[in-house]
């Protein structure tokens, strides 16, 4: 017995120190949903007070420095003049958002590399808005993806090459019902990349909504995608991590392949006409920290909410983590046993989980260590 638990002790020392080096030889992303910062349409009553929207986003900025590469999904233009291309019977209770082009610098300040613009509220303004935003995106140095003729992008970070394509239901976008063409686009940057970033704008919106169906969802008479077959379809194709959003409330998340899935990530900056009540205020913050090879190691929820005319919170209730743990099992409870989602929002493959992916094998105290290991055994710190 005693042998056994020295056996084990020795096989932990060794796991804890290839998580260590697992975790540092990757990079970390980091991933929100929703962004829309203020609106002066209809009127100006929807943009932030004193006209700034910095302090919307403040609070998390200092989460997004400890992560090498940060994406959110921006909903609506950066434009200051221009008139409503969606139809709109009555112009005050239309949702068309269109934000002023002095707002598009926090992106940067608050530490975005890259962002998707394939979603429903890209072309509220039409030509216009979306021109003067991929200019002010492409000024400042924040990569984008999304739209028809650009549906994919890569950047080079800490010296690696990584690559983020983007899709959604709506006119203009890369589709995400054409789930063959999607594998093409992954499959290519897969081949140029390091690593690969999919993120998708999809499934049925609100409270009513929050569980993965594994099936077409409709919405409004709209074909919001199979989100659950897309995930998979992109992974199988090469994509490292997968961030989802549109349902402007958080939903489950899954390991596959050793991949990371969110499916979705609610709102999170969405200053005015969103809806903020009940699971739409829930804003999480994920991170997913990844090995050489793009697998996933461990994540966290940092838990945040928007108070309204506040901006994005600090949420030390961790709402957001509950709500994300519940559905994760109610969703896919064949991962209860492999994931592990605790209290503080880390979330990580169980010790027998990961000493298995990494050639190990536990049979009660039993510990078999292959000849070949994919880290030095001795002579570390």
């Amino acid at each position: 017995m005693r042998k056994s638990i020295l056996l084990l002790i020795t096989a932990f020392g060794i796991f804890s120190s290839a998580f260590s080096q697992s975790a540092n030889s990757g990079l970390s992303f980091v991933g929100v949903g929703d962004m829309m910062f203020g609106t002066h349409f209809p009127t100006v009553q929807y943009l932030p007070p004193n006209n700034n929207p910095w302090p919307l986003v403040r609070e998390v900025a200092p989460v997004f420095a400890g992560a090498d590469v940060v994406f959110g999904n921006l909903e609506g233009a950066f434009l200051d003049e221009g008139k409503v291309f969606k139809s709109c019977r009555d112009t005050t209770k239309c949702y068309a958002f269109k934000t002023p082009t002095s707002y598009a610098p926090v992106l940067k300040k608050a530490g975005f590399d890259f962002v998707s613009i394939a979603n429903n509220h890209i072309r509220d303004f039409g030509p216009p808005g979306l021109i003067s935003t991929r200019r002010l995106l492409d000024s400042l140095d924040i990569a984008f993806a999304g739209l028809v003729d650009k549906p994919s992008v890569i950047k080079e970070i800490d010296g690696q090459l990584v690559g983020l394509c983007a899709f959604a239901p709506n006119t203009g976008t890369a589709k995400i019902g054409d789930i063959e063409g999607a594998v093409k686009i992954v499959k290519e940057l897969d081949a140029t990349c390091d690593y690969v970033i999919v993120s998708f704008h999809g499934g049925a919106e609100g409270r009513d909504h929050m569980h993965v169906t594994r099936e077409t969802e409709m919405f409004y008479g709209e074909n919001r995608g199979n989100v659950y077959a897309f995930a998979h379809a992109v992974i199988d194709a090469g994509a490292d991590v997968v961030f989802g959003h549109g349902p402007h409330v958080p939903r489950s998340i899954e390991i596959y392949k050793n991949r990371f899935i969110a499916y979705s990530l609610g709102n999170f900056c969405t200053y005015s006409r969103f809806n903020l009540s009940g699971p739409n205020r829930l804003a999480p913050v994920v991170q997913v920290w990844t090995n050489r090879d793009g697998a996933f190691v461990r994540g966290k929820i940092h838990a945040f909410h928007q108070i309204k005319g506040k901006g994005t919170l600090r949420d030390h209730g961790n709402a957001v983590v509950y709500k994300m743990r519940d559905l994760t099992r109610m969703d896919f409870p064949e991962l209860n046993h492999r994931l592990v989602i605790d209290d503080d929002g880390d979330f990580y493959m169980p010790f027998e989980e990961a000493m298995r992916s990494r050639g190990l094998s536990i049979p009660g105290y039993d510990i078999k260590v292959p000849e070949q290991l994919p880290f030095p055994v001795s002579g570390n710190k």
